[in-house]
């Protein structure tokens, strides 16, 4: 029988937690023991300690212990004699997974070579940007997932679940919940201009499932796809894993430029967000969208119009959908309630031609297999019954607020040079310009080592060459909260400085 290493795990923890300080107390010990025992740091047969002194010397709960072990002792990497303890496995579960060979050894007791991942998928690892946190200051893009009417919605749904329709709990292939395609084709004609129908409407799980299938029914792999530069990274991880050929094409204050040169290929796909660009936040001209209709008319080339945010406007006029602009349009339309509700919900739209609803409903089934009809149904009635609208109506204002407390700090503490050009009064972030030669990804960082998420500008470009900046959003923080974090991320940019000064005092 062996010793069992208190002092090793010991360490061992101290370094998990804190390379994962926002893992579980519970998970992180199953980690813990688990990856020691796996690697033979603690050898099988070794005696575990009783929960309650283990607790002590690691200084966690005796839950976060009694959780742990129970778990390994599950998976099979411990086992409990009873009168005498709880012993490390002296045979692990990977040991018998696998078939035996002609030796009579377990093939898994001998290192295993490495598993390469295919090449497209090492780099969407590689290259992953999504952040394991989602909410608190000064994290873009995310809502006030906490003001929504929970109770509200959950009364609704209370109603659905009496009497649920057994398709709703079937597997479904109809591209969404009837009431709410139709509740939806009313509200947007109504408040972005969209011609629609609801049989024109499919829905998704998320904007990412959209684009998914949208690239897959309309480009072919090593088709060229346009997107905006910069632009939201994650249109460009899925095209790229799709197989086709992801060019970036500038933006300035009125939207994505047309290139001019007649040697340019054509693309199969051009992705926009014409009426609030992302990230920086610019309106795309009239003149622009006419030009590029006109282009995708000529070149045979669809365009993909992300409307992410469009109902968060704070002056001026809503700005009408680029796919509401003439009849016909060849333009795939994509919505999402990420925004407007809570991105929890994974609920996303497409309105398709007339001509594409069919294979995109076909496809759709196909792929994913529909459901959440439950869910759908109950987001029908709150847009049916006006809820929707009056929360859009209420969070417009507190957002509002919001957003002017925010800038009204950086103009007091950093100087309106800061704010980024662009801006156009909406969405859910601003943009902060940094000094030349502050490194953002640096500045990132040193905020969020403080406590604050903010994300760096140049992640957004499709090369090394982009501009300098950091994302702020203001939806999920308070103006009574706004004050502390900020000061933590003035802290940030003072040691990301270096020898490039801010030209404002910090």
């Amino acid at each position: 029988m062996h010793a069992f290493p208190e002092d090793f795990l010991l360490h061992r923890w101290t370094a998990l937690r804190k390379a994962q300080p926002l893992l579980a107390i519970n998970r992180a010990l199953y980690e813990c023991l688990r990856q020691s025992i796996i690697d033979g740091s603690l050898p099988g047969t070794s005696r575990v300690p009783p929960t309650r002194d283990l607790a002590a010397e690691l200084g966690v709960s005796r839950n976060s212990v009694l959780h742990a072990y129970g778990q390994l002792l599950a998976e099979g990497y411990l086992r409990a004699l009873t009168g005498s303890g709880t012993y490390v496995a002296d045979v692990l579960p990977e040991q018998v997974m696998f078939a035996r060979g002609a030796s009579g050894r377990a093939a898994a007791s001998r290192p295993s070579p490495a598993m390469p991942l295919a090449a497209r998928g090492q780099a969407l690892v590689d290259n992953s940007l999504a952040s394991p946190v989602q909410w608190g200051a000064f994290v873009p893009g995310v809502p006030d997932v906490m003001a929504f009417p929970h109770r509200k919605f959950q009364q609704l749904g209370a109603r659905r679940q009496r009497q649920p329709l057994p398709e709703w709990l079937s597997y479904a292939s109809g591209g969404g919940h009837a009431g709410l395609r139709e509740a939806l084709a009313t509200h947007l004609r109504q408040a972005r201009s969209v011609r629609c129908d609801a049989d024109q409407i499919v829905v998704t799980e998320g904007v990412h499932q959209a684009i998914d299938l949208a690239s897959r029914l309309l480009a072919d792999p090593r088709d060229t796809a346009w997107l905006e530069d910069p632009g939201y990274w994650g249109i460009r991880n899925v095209l790229a894993m799709n197989g086709l050929r992801v060019e970036g094409i500038p933006v300035d204050e009125e939207g994505l430029v047309l290139p001019t040169s007649k040697r340019k290929r054509a693309p199969r796909l051009i992705f926009v967000t014409p009426s609030h660009q992302y990230p920086l936040g610019s309106v795309m001209s009239l003149r622009r969208r006419l030009a590029l209709l006109e282009y995708a008319r000529e070149h045979g080339s669809w365009i993909v119009e992300d409307d992410y945010d469009s109902e968060f406007r704070f002056s001026g006029h809503p700005i009408p959908s680029l796919q509401g602009m003439t009849a016909d349009a060849p333009v795939v339309y994509i919505g999402t309630f990420s925004k407007t509700l809570y991105p929890g919900l994974r609920i996303a739209y497409m309105v398709l031609p007339k001509g594409l609803v069919q294979a995109f409903r076909t496809a759709h089934s196909e792929l994913y297999r529909e459901g959440h009809m439950l869910t759908q149904a109950t987001l029908a009635d709150f847009i049916a019954d006006g809820s929707y609208a009056a929360h859009i109506r209420r969070m417009r204002l507190i957002y509002a607020s919001r957003r002017a407390a925010l800038v009204a700090l950086v103009e007091k503490r950093l100087g309106a040079g800061w704010l980024h050009p662009h801006d156009s009064n909406a969405g859910l972030h601003i943009v902060l310009s940094l000094p030349r030669g502050m490194d953002d990804v640096r500045a990132a960082r040193e905020a969020r080592d403080r406590g604050v998420m903010v994300r760096p500008l140049s992640r957004y470009y499709a090369g090394t060459t982009g501009a300098r900046g950091l994302l702020l959003g203001f939806a999920c923080v308070a103006e009574s909260d706004m004050l502390a974090p900020f000061e933590r991320l003035l802290e940030g940019l003072r040691a990301a400085g270096g020898k490039a000064r801010p030209a404002a005092r910090l």
